[in-house]
């Protein structure tokens, strides 16, 4: 299945870590050439370096702030250097993967912070919008590209102190269905992968840098990890052209549901 992914252009936000630097490595394994965008940059050339080692033709890193149009826009001027847009020899972008987003908090409502809530919704939504407008005239043409965009259960099902969080991935769910609709009929692939609990540094960031807090969240449990998400980010992108994956839900077998967890006692 991996030979539909080699050599072609993969672009991963958010790259520096978690299930993006896990998508990395992941391409990489598949033969792809990886355009990789974070805003931590030293972390983001190991990873490079990482998806080379595994077996990426190219793989290059420069930094990406997704909550600013400005740093946006030139990094799609550095992809379409790259791909060598407007020349002889240009590539098209054959996968683009929003991962860039996050958690900050579990406040309740009354209880949130205007600084936590604005950037959940920069990072998750108005990013999301702004890097796949960038992206989308340099797939357009190209017939079984793939827009995957990193959702999460919890854009399916509420959970108490998530507020703006549930907001954020239910809007990027939205944001996904509204582009397989605009996007039908040109051969672009747009797909939500949606996962549940992940033992990233996603709780760690979630309440910013506690890590005997961000522990527990996982406490008992066998969680899901970055590899097993990108697995299942390979196995989307690899699909035949007229496959299309509209939505994948994954989770750990410990997870029935947000509310519903199996924890075994130590």
């Amino acid at each position: 299945m991996n030979e539909r992914l080699r050599g072609r252009w993969v672009l991963i936000t958010g790259a520096s870590s978690g299930f993006g630097a896990a998508a990395a490595r992941a391409f990489g394994a598949a033969g792809a050439r990886l355009l990789l965008g974070a805003r931590r940059v030293e972390r983001l050339e190991r990873v490079a370096a990482e998806a080379r080692s595994a077996g990426a033709p190219e793989a290059h890193g420069h930094l990406l702030d997704v909550t600013s149009r400005a740093s946006v826009e030139a990094f799609f001027v550095w992809v379409r250097e790259r791909l060598g847009t407007g020349t002889a020899e240009a590539a098209p972008l054959h996968v683009l993967v929003n991962n860039a987003g996050g958690a900050l908090g579990l406040d309740p409502v009354a209880e949130g912070r205007d600084e936590d809530w604005e950037t959940m919704l920069q990072t998750n939504v108005l990013g999301l919008l702004r890097v796949t407008r960038a992206a989308l005239p340099l797939m357009l043409g190209n017939p079984g590209g793939v827009i995957l965009n990193v959702g999460s259960v919890a854009g399916h099902e509420a959970y108490e102190g998530g507020s703006a969080y549930c907001a954020a991935k239910a809007g990027e769910r939205q944001i996904t269905r509204v582009l397989r609709l605009e996007l039908c009929g040109t051969g672009l692939r747009v797909c939500s992968l949606d996962p549940g609990m992940a033992e990233t540094e996603f709780s760690l960031v979630r309440f910013k840098g506690d890590a005997a807090r961000a522990r527990k969240v996982y406490e008992g449990i066998q969680p899901l990890t970055a590899e097993d998400v990108a697995e299942a980010m390979v196995w989307i992108a690899s699909r035949p052209p007229h496959v299309c994956i509209d939505e994948m839900v994954i989770k750990p077998t410990d997870q029935a549901s947000v509310h519903k967890v199996h924890r075994r006692s130590s």
